[in-house]
């Protein structure tokens, strides 16, 4: 990783074109491969690659704050607690340790929430270009009848979410049914209308790298603007060797089309030692325009507390306990 300072900033207005999609081509989709021995060897020595210290890791770490999609997806959620968690969005950093760093106006790139919270998260969040995004479509099994998972996203995006985290139905994958995968993925697409749409593979239930590589490419062709790792809620979530292959997808549908997809790894990234291999792969493979909010996400909960830790160690000296950054 370079160590130059990047620059986190506000969420950005999209610079590029959404993904309209193309037509379903299946001659690409049967061609595509995952060697995962391969895959497996790239990711193990990303974490001895790249290291950056002092001033360079907090640049790096402000970087992450303004690409983490702030989360609560639990079943005790409150309207309390995702009032909480928005006031924690606007203002992610002590005041105190952002006017030593020389920052100002940092917040994170999103607050995802289910369908209920969505209202109450908008006006917790009003007055700042932060996004609400909606999980939907019977998040996190994605198996209630079609017809009321489009319902669903129609009224998140009515009630003011500004993205929509769709999961796809893992069976399509697992029998290759790449048509009902792609058929699927465009009717929620279309229901989404101007709310931009992350597609969540839940990767940890697809079995093989390849089926990861094949379902992220039909949901792209079918006009996905994210691809994401996981809902959080399986047994197995974001992995190093399952990004390389999705995000080796994304640089592949962009050679061909020349559309930029975003990426969202999800579920287990909790560290702020973890945040930075995930840029710094992130830089490698697709270069710095997948630095920006716009493109890569991260979802988390706990993330912001530790890399929030890992600054005021770097200011004072000392770490803080982690009770004292709690997320909502």
């Amino acid at each position: 990783m370079q160590t130059s300072t990047p620059t986190p900033t506000r969420l950005p207005q999209i610079a590029h074109p959404r993904n309209e999609g193309m037509p379903l081509d299946l001659d690409w989709v049967a061609a595509v491969q995952a060697n995962t021995s391969a895959i497996e060897r790239r990711a193990a020595t990303l974490g001895g690659r790249r290291s950056v210290k002092k001033e360079f890791q907090a640049a790096w770490l402000l970087k992450a704050i303004s690409l983490i999609d702030l989360t609560t997806l639990s079943g005790d959620d409150t309207w309390g607690r995702v009032e909480r968690l928005c006031a924690k969005a606007r203002q992610p950093v002590a005041p105190w340790m952002l006017e030593k760093l020389g920052m100002e106006g940092l917040t994170v790139g999103a607050v995802c929430v289910y369908h209920d919270m969505v209202g109450t998260a908008v006006r917790a969040l009003e007055g700042t270009n932060i996004p609400v995004a909606a999980v939907s479509t019977g998040f996190p099994a994605g198996l209630s009848p079609f017809d009321l998972r489009i319902e669903e996203i129609r009224r998140s995006v009515a009630a003011g979410a500004r993205e929509i985290d769709i999961v796809i139905s893992r069976r399509h994958v697992l029998t290759g049914n790449w048509q009902a995968l792609y058929d699927e993925m465009r009717e929620m697409r279309a229901a989404c209308g101007n709310a931009h749409v992350k597609a969540i593979l839940a990767t940890g239930e697809l079995a093989t790298l390849r089926n990861v590589a094949r379902a992220s490419l039909v949901c792209m062709m079918a006009g996905a603007d994210f691809i994401k790792t996981s809902t959080g809620k399986e047994s197995v979530n974001a992995t190093l060797p399952v990004s390389l292959t999705m995000i080796r997808a994304i640089r592949d549908y962009q050679d061909r089309t020349g559309v930029k997809v975003g990426y969202k790894p999800a579920g287990g990234i909790s560290k702020a030692k973890d945040a930075l291999l995930y840029l710094a792969m992130m830089k490698d493979e697709l270069g710095y325009p997948w630095l920006q909010p716009d493109l890569f996400r991260f979802g988390a909960s706990s993330l912001l507390g530790d890399i929030e830790r890992q600054l005021e160690h770097y200011l004072t000296g000392h770490y803080s306990a982690a009770n004292r950054h709690a997320m909502g």
